[in-house]
C-alpha cells in the first residue's frame, strides 16, 4: 500500500507553560494524547538530510509506516508505504538498506541515493493531542529524544495562506511569540550531533 500527498504545516516551538495553557485553552486532557514513535534513517554522509529530505519510519499502535518527505512548491511531498514489523525490523539492521518498493525507487531512480547505503540513526518519540481547528487540524506535541523534551504546536491545513494567517492569529491570541522551528528530524539530528561531540548546537 502507497500513497503520496502534499503536507502543509506550520509549526511552532513553545515553552511548558504555553504548552499547559493551550492544553487548558482547548481542554485537551492527558487521556487525549496518544503516542507515537519516528524511526529516522539517512545514509551515513547524510544525502538525504543535505538535499532537504527526510526519511522515517513511524510507528503508530501496531502500523508501521515508511515516509519520505521531499521539498514541494508549497510544503512537502510524502511518500508513503506501509512496512511490516519485521521488514522494519531489518531496516534497522542495517545490512542489506531500504526494502525495495516505492521509496526505494524515488530514492535511486530520482535523488541518486543507493538505497542500500540507507542506515538507521534513532528515534524520536511524542506524546500527541489533535482537534478540529478552522477547517485544519491542530497538534499538541511533547517529544522526548536523545536526552531532550521539547513542547510544539503545529497546525495541518490544505491552504498554505489561509493557513498561516490563522496559525499566526492564534499564536498572538495567545501571547505565544512567532520562533523559527526546525522539523522533528533536523531537532533529532542536531541533539544527536551534540551528544556524540559533546559540544553546542553547531547547525
Amino acid at each position: 500500500m502507497t500513497n503520496q500527498e502534499i503536507e502543509i504545516e506550520f509549526k511552532n516551538l513553545l515553552t511548558f507553560d504555553e504548552f499547559t495553557s493551550l492544553c487548558s485553552a482547548f481542554k485537551v486532557k492527558s487521556g487525549d494524547f496518544f503516542t507515537q514513535e519516528n524511526h529516522y534513517f539517512d545514509t551515513p554522509g547524510f544525502a538525504l538530510k543535505e538535499i532537504g529530505c527526510a526519511l522515517r519510519v513511524r510507528k503508530k499502535g501496531d502500523t508501521f509506516t515508511l515516509t519520505l518527505k521531499q521539498p514541494a512548491a508549497e510544503g512537502l511531498l510524502e511518500t508513503h508505504q506501509v512496512v511490516t514489523e519485521d521488514e522494519f525490523v531489518a531496516m534497522k539492521g542495517a545490512k542489506n538498506g531500504l526494502i525495495s518498493g516505492i521509496i526505494s525507487t524515488i530514492l535511486k531512480d530520482e535523488l541518486s541515493i543507493s538505497p542500500s547505503e540507507v542506515i538507521y540513526f534513532g528515534s524520536l518519540k511524542t506524546n500527541r493531542a489533535e482537534l478540529s481547528y478552522k477547517d485544519g487540524l491542530l497538534v499538541l506535541d511533547e517529544s522526548n529524544y536523545m536526552d531532550t523534551s521539547d513542547f510544539e504546536l503545529e497546525y495541518e491545513v490544505s491552504n498554505y495562506e489561509e493557513g498561516e494567517k490563522l496559525f499566526q492569529e492564534l499564536l498572538a491570541a495567545y501571547g505565544i511569540p512567532l520562533r523559527e522551528t526546525k522539523n522533528k528530524i533536523v531537532r533529532f539530528y542536531e541533539a544527536k550531533a551534540c551528544a556524540l561531540t559533546g559540544e553546542g548546537d553547531q547547525q
